[in-house]
């Protein structure tokens, strides 16, 4: 049984070692993170190529099924998956960390209209958790923002006025109550990622009253199987994957 795991998340290094080594794992990430934490077992690093390039590698490789393991808002691998997954016949299945409930904060479909919503209220002192890639469109808001993310943003994808803080979770209640009372934040925004290695923030920011807006996930694609837990993830593998090399 050879099977390709979709990772780069905590809950992929976790499946990847509960699975090992008695199941032949080849944990797949994406490369766009200098230094990142490795599962045991294969690895390989880097894109496929699109969709035909993926087809190509899981054929090329025999893999047997696919687990996606990838953050919720890595929506193309997402999708890449499923489709390609369909059309060969593959078993696949997407571990999807639960959400964290929206409780009082602003609902928002993309960075972008984060961004609005921010600029909308006036927040003045904003604590942008979205990632590098989503810290461009608050480039032209009239606000302070203190900037977190794991590899540092392009410079000229700035905020005018801003402090830039380069770390890696997991992070503690205490420490996140700290940073917003030392910043005077006015305002967390945030994806809903899910998971408890960076939900503190929001109970920071609910210990503090500040705003939180909050960025949905995409939705999965129609008709995906799909579990939360390691476990039951490790049990799909265990009880659904054929012994048979693919085929197509």
């Amino acid at each position: 049984m050879r099977v390709l795991l979709l990772g780069g998340t905590g809950e992929a290094r976790a499946l990847a070692a509960a699975l090992h080594p008695e199941v032949d794992v080849v944990s797949s990430l994406a490369g766009r993170v200098p230094d990142p934490a490795l599962p045991v077992g294969e690895v390989r690093i880097g894109g496929f190529g699109g969709v035909d390039g993926m087809r190509r590698w899981l054929r090329d490789n025999r893999i047997d099924a696919v687990v996606d393991a990838t953050h919720p808002f890595a929506a193309t691998i997402t999708t890449h998956g499923a489709q390609i997954c369909a059309e060969l016949g593959l078993p696949h299945l997407v571990l999807a960390r639960p959400a964290w409930p929206s409780g009082d904060a602003i609902v928002v479909r993309s960075d972008v209209e984060a961004a609005e919503t921010v600029a909308r209220h006036g927040y003045s002192r904003v604590f942008l958790t979205t990632g590098r890639s989503g810290v461009s469109v608050f480039k032209d808001v009239d606000a302070w923002f203190l900037i977190r993310a794991v590899t540092e943003p392009d410079s000229d994808a700035l905020p005018p006025r801003h402090e830039l803080l380069l770390s890696r979770g997991p992070y503690h209640y205490d420490g996140e109550l700290n940073l917003l009372r030392e910043h005077r934040i006015n305002a967390l925004v945030t994806k809903n990622s899910g998971g408890e290695m960076t939900q503190p923030k929001l109970q920071a920011a609910a210990t503090l009253g500040v705003p939180v807006v909050m960025v949905d996930r995409p939705p999965l694609p129609p008709g995906v199987h799909t579990v939360h837990t390691v476990e039951e993830a490790a049990d799909w593998v265990r009880r659904s994957c054929p012994g048979s090399p693919t085929r197509g």
